[in-house]
């Protein structure tokens, strides 16, 4: 038995949840979610409780009864309280500032990055809290607020021998000793 499975997601009062076959929409004050659910398993929606259980016993039932419940019940958190992301840009010169919805970055390269987030995620600039700037990207959806957060860092990975880069605030970075100086 799946022990993330078998748990039941409670539902707050703010939160519409429609099931209708194999359909699952969740809307709430941050947007509206749905997911396609597969059909070795039953979703139940009764007394303010989702229930995932499934119909057999086999293999592939088994993977995917927790991955399901996960899903749904991070439908239900980004509904209600959203997903939040920061990154932190580290290194002279690199810049990050917001224009409109279009988020521009210096890197040190020879070419400004453009990047143009999706729909429903927002993406804001903070250059006031610490000397590096930070983006902080929120939204519903947690897979596409990881999957932007991820496509930002992509752009500039920090660098082993200085740190310098774009990286997730509390990442640690192992730096390198560089080349010895002399004997």
């Amino acid at each position: 038995m799946s022990r993330i499975g078998i748990l039941p997601i409670s539902i707050a009062d703010n939160v519409d949840v429609k099931l209708s076959g194999y359909s699952l929409t969740v809307k709430g004050k941050n947007g509206e979610l749905s997911l396609e659910i597969d059909n070795r398993l039953n979703v139940k929606y009764e007394n303010g409780e989702i229930n995932v259980d499934r119909k057999s016993n086999d293999k592939h039932s088994r993977a995917i009864h927790g991955l399901y419940r996960s899903l749904i019940n991070n439908m239900v958190v980004g509904v209600t309280e959203g997903f939040k992301k920061e990154l932190e840009i580290l290194g002279v010169g690199f810049r990050a500032a917001l224009n409109g919805d279009v988020l521009e970055l210096a890197l040190g390269y020879s070419h400004a990055f453009y990047f143009v987030p999706p729909e429903g995620i927002k993406v804001e600039v903070d250059t006031k809290t610490s000397k590096n700037p930070r983006i902080i990207i929120s939204g519903a959806d947690k897979a596409a607020v990881g999957q932007v957060a991820a496509k930002i860092r992509s752009l500039r990975k920090p660098e082993p021998y200085k740190g310098k880069g774009v990286r997730y605030v509390g990442e640690i970075v192992r730096k390198k000793a560089g080349k010895s100086a002399g004997r």
